[in-house]
């Protein structure tokens, strides 16, 4: 990097032009990624003058007073520059509840001692102060007195199945899962993303939401809301009786059909909602109060979006004729198609309420933590929560990851996320709203690439992987507004720590109550060697395997190995050289259990001091398929496998062995 200015600029605008790769070796970005990512971010950047430009525009947006600050409880914080000099400020909690600040000099105060949200008034500025816990809600305060470690499942939504569930895992399936869970001992069930999506056409994946604040109404159960007999009749009268049960039958999800035959059945129960008792209509109509302008928004973009996908066009906002960035425009469409923005809110309240029957349910069980939910780490550049909150996101620029020693490549997600700037201007506004909405059904919630927290690898919209770079994100504030918002709801947080993971990283999550994730593939020393139970991680969630993952006896066959040989054409060499790197693994493994893995995995999990232990359904059931395959796209059928009829029935012995073996671990 030969000019300072550009380096400069980049620093400005939040771009690490240096970074340590997943071998440890140090890194720099290029002049041409630099002027890639820049003018992505609408920086201009390729002459002097512009680049000065782009500085003192980064700078006084910088010294702008900040719509929301963060402290932890009795803290000595520094107040913004711009108010620092004020000569005294006012604090309204709440409840309306007036305080004095304690001012320390040098622009310094200490926070209130109780955490919340405080209305700050310094002069004429107005701001918001938010106060958090030392760290979040956590697996022993779920527990209380009675119990200091838990066990749980985790399972994919979709790939689960019960009598009548029309070719894809819903809600009730869910409930019939946590039920037996719970009945064995269990406290947890954690759950593949149920976010909104854009309508299917193709291929789906949990991880590419729409709106992260909503939820996708393919996975709610009408009978827990209408009862068995409006969702039988309506499915009967739709003349689909034998779509529904043959979809039923897949051994893979097909997610067109799926979304079709929902979308039909569920559209003729909006019709018949004047005819059902008057409490439900109530409760809809309280539902649709309180999602207020939000939800309204999210059901007009997804109105939209439906209509699209019925014209064959783009669901992406950004590529209709019509713009919809202005009011007008939106407006009118509101007007004309006032039916198709009630039917979208309709699919939210009964997604909704559906989830609401199966938590109850969980708690209701004995579980003691509840449904953990998947939070994805990004959305649609087209979708809802992109429009939105269009103000406030990395707008032109994709999510993903630099070359590992798993992906040379590195990866595109095809998502994009929130700018750190547009954060801070929005008073983190769209943070906040997506932690109430996901922590507000209860349980835990787990925060999928938690290192985004600190960075995020952005490319150019379309881009190479390679041609990415790291932008700072604001750490410290993420994590105070997570551990408050952890508190209000009762909710523990698990945060995603694999992958590079900057150093130090683990320990600033653990401070703050974050649990990690210590996957049993992944726990080993320098040498390959897999470490010891008691070498595991007393602060973060111990695991066999993750989604990302083959189950273990997909991995002991090396059925991902196979897999990847046919997306990457390697040849016998390449593929008999992988293979005989798993057999040494295997070896490895069989001697850090002391016997055969499908009988020891779960004792060798109990004896690791992490306080909870989260079983994949697909290892508590010795299945092979992995749930997807990274890097590939058509080529592997990922986020479709549908788990076997019985599967839940056939559970009830490995469950009550995994609570025996956590009992027997236990101390007396």
């Amino acid at each position: 990097m030969s000019d300072s200015s550009l380096e400069t600029l980049a620093h400005a605008a939040g771009i690490g032009t240096r970074w340590t790769d997943a071998y440890g070796q140090a890194r720099s970005l290029s002049n041409d990624t630099l002027h890639g990512l820049l003018d992505a971010m609408q920086w201009p950047s390729h002459d002097a003058a512009s680049r000065e430009t782009s500085r003192k525009l980064i700078e006084e947006r910088a010294n702008s007073v900040p719509a929301l600050i963060t402290a932890d409880v009795d803290e000595v914080f520094d107040l913004p520059q711009a108010v620092r000099h004020a000569a005294s400020i006012t604090a309204c909690d709440e409840a309306g509840e007036e305080h004095a600040l304690v001012m320390l000099g040098d622009g310094k105060c200490r926070a209130p001692a109780r955490h919340g949200y405080y209305q700050l008034g310094i002069g004429p500025n107005q701001l918001v102060l938010a106060v958090a816990p030392r760290r979040c809600f956590g697996i022993g305060d779920a527990l209380g007195m009675q119990k200091h470690r838990a066990w749980g499942l985790g399972a994919q939504v979709y790939s689960l199945r019960h009598s009548a569930d029309g070719g894809v895992g819903d809600s009730l399936a869910v409930a019939q899962l946590a039920d037996t869970i719970g009945h064995a001992g269990g406290d947890a069930l954690a759950l593949s993303p149920v976010h909104a999506m854009s309508p299917i056409r193709t291929h789906s994946s949990p991880y590419s939401p729409s709106h992260r604040g909503f939820l996708n109404w393919l996975h709610a159960d009408a009978t827990q809301v209408l009862g068995a007999s409006a969702l039988q009749d309506a499915i009967r009268q739709s003349d689909i009786a034998s779509m529904w049960q043959q979809a039923q039958q897949n051994t893979r999800v097909d997610w067109p059909q799926a979304y079709a035959l929902r979308r039909h059945v569920f559209g003729l129960l909006h019709r018949q909602l004047p005819r059902a008792p008057q409490s439900l209509r109530d409760d809809l109509a309280r539902f649709t109060a309180q999602g207020g302008d939000m939800l309204r928004q999210h059901a007009l973009l997804a109105a939209r979006q439906a209509e699209a996908a019925s014209r064959s066009e783009s669901t992406a906002w950004k590529q209709w004729k019509e713009d919809w960035r202005d009011e007008a425009v939106t407006r009118h469409f509101a007007q004309t198609h006032a039916a198709g923005v009630d039917f979208e809110i309709f699919l939210q309240w009964l997604a909704a309420r559906s989830w609401d029957k199966t938590c109850a349910l969980a708690y209701t069980a004995g579980q003691r933590i509840g449904l953990i939910w998947d939070l994805a780490v990004g959305f649609e550049a087209g979708g809802s929560e992109a429009w939105a909150w269009r103000e406030h996101v990395l707008d032109g620029l994709e999510l993903g990851a630099p070359p590992d020693a798993f992906n040379p490549d590195g990866q595109r997600w095809g998502v994009t996320s929130y700018s750190p700037w547009g954060l801070k201007t929005s008073g983190f506004r769209p943070f906040i709203e997506l932690l109430r909405a996901n922590m507000a059904r209860g349980g835990g919630i787990r925060m999928d690439h938690i290192i985004g927290f600190q960075h995020l690898w952005v490319l150019p919209e379309g881009g190479s992987a390679t041609e990415g770079g790291y932008i700072r994100q604001p750490l410290q504030d993420l994590l105070r507004m997570t551990a408050l918002e952890s508190w209000r709801h009762r909710c523990i947080v698990i945060g995603e720590d694999l992958g590079t993971v900057p150093e130090g990283l683990r320990d600033v999550l653990a401070a703050r109550g974050v649990l990690g994730m210590d996957v049993l593939l992944f726990t080993r020393d320098e040498n390959g060697d897999f470490l010891s139970p008691k070498s595991w991680r007393k602060n973060a969630v111990a695991m066999t395997t993750t989604h990302d993952l083959p189950p273990l006896a997909g991995w002991r066959e090396g059925v991902d190995i196979t897999e990847l040989a046919k997306v990457h054409r390697w040849g016998g060499d390449e593929l008999r050289q992988r293979m005989q790197m798993r057999e040494q693994d295997i070896a490895r493994l069989d001697v850090a259990m002391g016997g055969a893995w499908h009988t020891r995995y779960v004792d060798y999990l109990a004896q690791t001091p992490s306080p909870l232990l989260l079983i994949p359904l697909e290892d508590a059931l010795a299945r092979k398929e992995q749930p997807n395959l990274p890097g590939t796209i058509d080529s592997h059928p990922n986020w479709q496998h549908r788990l076997p009829e019985n599967a839940v029935e056939t559970l009830q012995p490995v469950l009550l062995s995994i609570d025996n073996s956590l009992k027997q671990a236990m101390p007396a």
